[in-house]
């Protein structure tokens, strides 16, 4: 009896201490392909042998679909990695969409895509990611177009997934595809006046993924949240954003510290490229490993398993981290 008694002893202690290691890889999402020696050192050592790699945008503009920010390259953009082509809709790009309008929509991606893969000797996969936020408004019409884009294409159709799609997905429905890219970010928006990290609020999160585990596709992938901000707040409360700000980046002797993440300026200049006003304040928004252990020791209760792909690739963004603890 106290054997058997030790040997449960035992795998209980073992199955405790086992942590789920995520393998990883990051999304990249700038305009022009490039890659740093730090940038490039940090995605070889990535096991995950996909780079997901934003194409370009599509948004319509006086009735007609218009690719935004297409991709261009230089020859630093170098990498053992597949490239796993993404394009972000926009939702009002399906708004009163026609089936015609569909079908040209689809055809439209998936030659753009032809063109710049071949145009940069870009080494692709089988798959093509969507990135948007449809609504119960475009729904239907944004699960024809991933059906038909899958026709045309013949590739794999996979689609990202935001927070209030899972917790409304009566509402939203469940996109006709066999994998989907959870979001784990924008948790709410920078632009109004909160106490909240609008890029990651881990009580807001776990209430959106509170039923996750019933979320009807199954095969799961995790976007985390690496990159940094700063929210700009001028006299009359209005707000805008400084891209890659971080806490180190308000030492400044123009500056006085009046929060934890927050300053307010006390000379008017030229600051991060903005010429911003005495008395304007800046609050910083970043992403700490304990938030990132939280999140993940949260999904590993969810879902069985899960790749993480971190958002984004940025020099500014994956140094002095390590990606292997998570």
């Amino acid at each position: 009896m106290k054997a058997v008694q030790f040997l449960l002893a035992f795998l209980l202690i073992v199955s405790c201490s086992e942590k789920e290691i995520h393998e990883y890889t990051f999304y990249y999402w700038k305009t022009h392909l490039s890659l740093k020696p730090e940038e490039k050192k940090v995605l070889d050592k990535a096991k995950v042998p996909f780079l997901y790699t934003r194409f370009f945008d599509v948004d319509k503009v006086n009735g007609k679909f218009q690719p935004v920010a297409v991709i261009t390259k230089d020859q630093s953009f170098q990498t053992n990695k597949q490239i796993v082509p993404t394009v972000f809709v926009t939702n009002r790009a399906l708004l009163k969409i026609s089936e015609d309008e569909i079908k040209f929509l689809a055809q439209s991606i998936h030659h753009l895509i032809q063109k710049k893969t071949e145009e940069y000797g870009l080494k692709i996969n089988n798959e093509i990611q969507i990135d948007c936020d449809w609504t119960n408004g475009t729904r239907d019409d944004y699960f024809k177009f991933l059906k038909e884009l899958k026709k045309i294409s013949g590739k794999e159709i996979t689609c990202t997934l935001r927070l209030h799609q899972v917790k409304d997905k009566n509402l939203t429905g469940i996109p006709p595809v066999k994998k989907v890219y959870l979001m784990c970010y924008s948790t709410s928006s920078p632009l109004e006046t909160s106490d909240k990290n609008s890029i990651l609020d881990i009580h807001i999160l776990k209430s959106y993924l509170s039923k996750l585990e019933d979320y009807p596709i199954k095969s799961i992938e995790v976007a985390l949240p690496i990159y940094s901000w700063g929210i700009v707040t001028n006299h009359l409360g209005k707000h805008k954003l400084i891209n890659a700000l971080s806490l180190k980046d308000l030492d400044n002797p123009a500056f006085r510290k009046i929060g934890e993440n927050e300053i307010i300026i006390t000379k008017d200049g030229f600051y991060f490229g903005n010429f911003l006003n005495k008395g304007f304040t800046i609050k910083v928004e970043e992403i700490t490993e304990s938030q990132l252990k939280d999140v993940v020791g949260f999904l590993n209760k969810k879902i069985p398993r899960f790749t993480i792909i971190y958002y984004q690739l940025d020099s500014k963004f994956v140094l002095n981290r390590n990606f292997e603890k998570l």
